[in-house]
Order: C-alpha cells, then sequence, then structure tokens
C-alpha cells in the first residue's frame, strides 16, 4: 500500500452546489429527518482571502452544513463573482467535489502539484479557523478534491436523536456511498487508489442474468458493466464503467459523461421504499440485484430536488 497522495484515505464531506440554497435545505432537511437548516454568508475578500485561478476574487457563497453518521452534507450557493463553484452552477447544479482534512496544507499542496493536480481555488474558513485548497482531480476522478486544514479540531456536534416529527425520508440518514461513471475503469481506480493510499481493488463484471434481474426504465437488461468498491474510513466510493447494453449508467455517461452517479443509503423494505419515492414523483429509473444475488437495488430519479440520483441498497 502506497502512501496517500492526499495524506488520508478519510474522505468526510460531500459538496453540493446549488441554486436556490433555500429549496435544497428543505430537500435536505427532509432527506437526512432534521428540521430546515439555516445557512450563513462567507465573510468578505478581506477574511476570505480567496483566489481563483490565481486571481484575487470577492466572492461569496451562501453555506449550510449538515452532519450524519457517516460523512458531513455541505451545500453551497454562491454568488455571480468567479469562483470555482460559480463556475461549476454556470453549467449545471450537483456534487462540486468531496474533501478530506490534511495536516499541512503546504506540504500537501506540493504533493499534488508534483502528481499532476494543480490548485484551482483557496481560501480561509470564515466560520472558524483555518484554510481550503480544491485540486484539480476532475480529469483522473471526475470530480474534484477539496483540502482542508484546520487550526483546532474540528467539533462534532453530539448526534441529536430523532423526533417523531423528523424522520429520515429512506428510515436511514447515513450516507454509505457515492459512485462515479467513468470511461476507463482501470485508469480511474489507479487515480483514486494513489489519491487515497489503498490497494486496488479486484475488478466486477455484471451477474448472471437470471440472478441480476435487471429492469431498466420498464424493460429488462443485461446492464453490461465492469466496476469495483473502493473502501474508505466513512463511505465507500463505487467506480463503473458502462458496457453496451442499455442502464442507467450508459444512459448517465452518453448524456452527462463522467462524472458522479448516485450517492447510496442502505434500506428496509427496499420496494416499500421505492414505491413511496414513486409516489412522491421520484421515478424508478432501475432495478436489480447484486450480482451475488445477496441483495437488490433501485435507482430513483431524485435528480429535481437533491441533484443527484439516490440509490436504494438492501442487503440479504
Amino acid at each position: 500500500m502506497s502512501k496517500a497522495l492526499l495524506g488520508t484515505s478519510k474522505i468526510n464531506q460531500i459538496c453540493f452546489v446549488v441554486h436556490d440554497i433555500e429549496k435544497a435545505a428543505e430537500s435536505f432537511g427532509r432527506l437526512l429527518g432534521v428540521p430546515k437548516p439555516s445557512w450563513f454568508l462567507t465573510g468578505d475578500s478581506s477574511i476570505s482571502k480567496i483566489v481563483f485561478n490565481g486571481e484575487p476574487t470577492g466572492a461569496r457563497n451562501k453555506l449550510i452544513f449538515m452532519d450524519t453518521p457517516s460523512v458531513q452534507i455541505e451545500l453551497i450557493e454562491p454568488d455571480q463573482e468567479p469562483s470555482t463553484m460559480r463556475e461549476f452552477l454556470n453549467k449545471q447544479e450537483g456534487i462540486h467535489h468531496v474533501a478530506v482534512d490534511v495536516d499541512d496544507m503546504k506540504q500537501q499542496l506540493a504533493i499534488m502539484g508534483e502528481a499532476g493536480y494543480p490548485v484551482v481555488q483557496t481560501g480561509e474558513f470564515t466560520s472558524s479557523q483555518g484554510r481550503y485548497a480544491y485540486v484539480d482531480t476532475v480529469p483522473a476522478c471526475k470530480t474534484m478534491f477539496e483540502l482542508l486544514e484546520r487550526d483546532e479540531p474540528q467539533a462534532i456536534p453530539p448526534v441529536k436523536p430523532k423526533t417523531e416529527e423528523h424522520q429520515p425520508l429512506l428510515g436511514s440518514d447515513t450516507v454509505v456511498q457515492i459512485a462515479v461513471v467513468v470511461r476507463d475503469l482501470d485508469a480511474a481506480a489507479d487515480a483514486y487508489c494513489s489519491l487515497l493510499g489503498v490497494e486496488k481493488p479486484t475488478v466486477l463484471k455484471e451477474g448472471k442474468p437470471e440472478v441480476t434481474q435487471v429492469v431498466y426504465r420498464g424493460e429488462s437488461t443485461e446492464a453490461k458493466c465492469r466496476f469495483m468498491f473502493i473502501k474508505t474510513p466513512l463511505i465507500e466510493i463505487e467506480l463503473i464503467e458502462p458496457g453496451d447494453s442499455p442502464s442507467t449508467w450508459k444512459e448517465h455517461l452518453d448524456t452527462k459523461g463522467e462524472s458522479v452517479h448516485h450517492i447510496a443509503f442502505l434500506v428496509k423494505n427496499l420496494d416499500e421504499k421505492a414505491a413511496e419515492l414513486e409516489a412522491m414523483g421520484y421515478p424508478l429509473i432501475q432495478k436489480g440485484y447484486f450480482f451475488t444475488g445477496n441483495g437488490k437495488y433501485a435507482y430513483m430519479d431524485t435528480v429535481s430536488d437533491y441533484h443527484v440520483i439516490i440509490e436504494l441498497l438492501e442487503r440479504f
């Protein structure tokens, strides 16, 4: 196992960039079973000291942080000033980056730069003491990585018990997986494993049709693909290379290119949850059984409110 270029394998945050943070706060509060969180505005340039593509900028963002039992969910609504978030939002809403904590920002950025991952944006925290840097891992990893350096350990609030009024929409508030659709599984895996300092997992293939019984948009399909699961301390990363048969992964690659495809939650009574989501206006895209037959999954079209597909997983 090689040393992680990031200095750690602990991905601890997933960030969504959105047009309307009020609407997103309501949706994610419902998803996670918490009261609608309030946003705060980042400081001006004298505090945030943002540098984007080598140039200082006065960009400010509305921010929300939502802690879950696994990763933190961050919501960002950027203003119109130049920034990596504004650049992203001019093209789409969705997952902009995943983040890790580092001990020495300067050292880590030098290591990343030597490995071919240049700095995109840097700045200072405005709600606590510390700094951040976005590095351009998009060509290799199909999403951006953010490095966070804190001057003091992050205070993790205690998990509050759920009230009757606020229950997770899916029965769980734990994000167990983030998945990325890629054209070249081996190249993407090499990049992720190098960044995270983990051994390259086994490449898997679609199971036998009589086992997986995949239905994509109402039609049976082999759903050919190559895929792998990369384990990290808080969340699993799935990389998927679609084959030539119809599937949600091939549709994503053909229409949106290489990028994050879904986040996943473990649920009980998957069929019941899928039906509930369909009744709420989130159509079923694809369902099937694990290639081993020891569980099943369903992809729900939740993009309208959550800017990503949500996968339901049920293990037998």
